[in-house]
């Protein structure tokens, strides 16, 4: 099974970083259902910017939190890295 960290924009321009198995269905639930992380709920809607496969649950968590230490700057340049 694969696993990707992601990072979606949130209306207003923050950035929220998570780990799935399915980045289809969870942008869907970020955009449309209760299942969504409780931040993005009320920042809706989001774009997918930014998506890496991981090979196991445990790195895309080491990941997910090595991101989520990154300032908005680092994150954004870490975006346009990918893009290029």
């Amino acid at each position: 099974m694969s696993y990707f960290v992601y990072i979606v924009r949130c209306r207003g321009g923050n950035y929220y970083t998570g780990v799935t198995t399915d980045p289809k269905r969870r942008l869907y639930e970020h955009n449309h259902t209760d299942k969504g992380a409780r931040y993005t709920r009320a920042r809706r809607p989001v774009e997918l910017v930014y998506i890496e496969s991981v090979r196991d649950r445990s790195r895309a968590q080491q990941r997910e939190y090595f991101i989520k230490q990154l300032s908005h700057q680092e994150k954004r340049l870490l975006i346009r890295n990918a893009l290029t």
